[in-house]
């Protein structure tokens, strides 16, 4: 009040013996004609007043995901090309002796989700120091600092290594196509 100089309150917080008659002190504060009133829990209210920085963090998060994403999967397709490079024989020796190209396309996969999931199990173990960790930026509604903690949970981490998984399969696909395509005629040179 003293910085409008008014007698007008921005808001007021109060808790409730019974935290289950929210409903109906709100309903009580609405139809008082005295007093004009937008009741809200206290978390809805601080929820509603980060929407704005939550939807720019997160387009942010998916936007940096999608980058790095491109960057796993020409890495992966990069590693899996050398691979296919340096054991070109070899795959050769496999297709004489009757292996079936699938067989080594799926060999190819293999090797290519192993890759990836060590990494996504590496990237998992260096994310777990900053759990629990505490930063702050500002609120762009409403010009306030807002604290949040990192969580790093079970689901993120579950999630982390899946993503990895897939985006070494989508790399290592056309590098193992090629290796099971290659004529054997021409992969013994």
């Amino acid at each position: 009040m003293p910085v409008f100089r008014g007698e007008v309150f921005q808001s007021v917080s109060f808790r409730l013996r019974d935290p289950g008659g929210f409903e109906e002190a709100r309903r009580a504060l609405e139809n008082d004609q005295r007093i004009q009133v937008d009741a809200h829990r206290e978390t809805d209210f601080y929820d509603s007043q980060s929407e704005v920085l939550t939807r720019i963090l997160r387009i942010l998060a998916y936007l940096i995901t999608s980058i790095m994403a491109v960057g796993a999967v020409f890495g992966a397709v990069n590693t899996m090309y050398a691979a296919v490079a340096a054991r070109t024989p070899e795959v050769a020796v496999l297709l004489t002796l009757g292996f079936r190209p699938r067989s080594v396309l799926a060999s190819f996969l293999a090797e290519s989700a192993v890759i990836a999931l060590a990494g996504g199990v590496i990237g998992c173990l260096l994310a777990l120091p900053i759990n629990g960790m505490v930063t702050s930026t500002t609120n762009w509604n409403s010009f306030t600092e807002v604290a949040f903690a990192f969580r790093v949970t079970p689901e993120l981490l579950l999630t982390g290594v899946i993503f990895a998984l897939v985006m070494g399969l989508l790399g290592g696909f056309f590098p193992a196509l090629r290796a099971a395509r290659l004529p054997v005629v021409e992969a013994i040179r």
